[in-house]
């Protein structure tokens, strides 16, 4: 891989980090049960994305 595209990973791994952060802090402030579980589904697809992506390395 070139350095471009190491960095154009690096990135994409940045960000896959910040979404997880941000739906992590949304499911914390949530009472309902309900929606609090589906924004930690949204966690946990990012965490995965961001295992693949970084496996794919």
């Amino acid at each position: 891989m070139t350095p471009k595209e190491l960095l154009y990973i690096e990135d994409a791994l940045n960000h896959e980090q910040f979404i997880k952060s941000q739906i992590n802090d949304c499911a914390s402030r949530i009472n309902d049960g309900e929606l609090k579980n589906f924004v930690s589904s949204l966690s946990k697809t990012h965490n995965d994305i961001y295992k693949n992506i970084y496996q794919t390395l």
